[in-house]
């Protein structure tokens, strides 16, 4: 019987620790940038594409070392006070299954030489990514000829 109870609780703590973990990844993009001046702020929108790369993973459905497609679009307004950007994003895996995150930057540009730290959240996907959530720190930046480069530290849940 408590060879029974012991496999039990072994068995809860793995379930359990599918449940949440934590994440670390690195992003590297091809940005297709349009800004505008508008008044006295500048409006720049369009995509990044490239790849995200698990470099860390307590488990579950990340897995150190894997390659996933990412695609972003980018909304941003800038002024003399600050930035205000926003990008939804879709990573692919070569399974087919996607998971999505929503970043937002308070501060920093967009032109080359610049970037800076924000907040993103996971928002979930099909799949293995099915019902997860999290939230992330990051820092980004934005290099010559158009690349970007970000590292985020993720927790997450199902």
């Amino acid at each position: 019987m408590l060879v029974a109870g012991a496999g039990m609780l072994c068995a809860a703590h793995i379930a359990a620790a599918e449940e949440s973990g934590t994440l670390r990844i690195i992003r590297a993009y091809v940005q297709d940038y349009t800004t505008i001046e508008h008044g006295d702020a500048r409006y720049t929108g369009g995509s990044l594409k490239g790849s995200v790369t698990v470099l860390e993973s307590s488990g579950g459905p990340f897995v150190e070392g894997t390659h996933e497609r990412i695609t972003c679009v980018v909304h941003a307004k800038s002024t003399d006070a600050g930035i205000d950007l926003d990008a939804p994003c879709t990573m692919t895996a070569p399974s087919g299954d996607t998971w999505y995150t929503h970043s937002k930057r308070r501060t920093g540009t967009v032109e080359t030489g610049g970037g800076g730290p924000g907040t993103m959240e996971i928002l979930g996907g099909t799949g293995v990514y099915a019902g997860i959530s999290g939230s992330c720190t990051y820092d980004v930046g934005y290099l010559p000829d158009n690349w970007v480069a970000m590292i985020a530290d993720c927790t997450w849940q199902r």
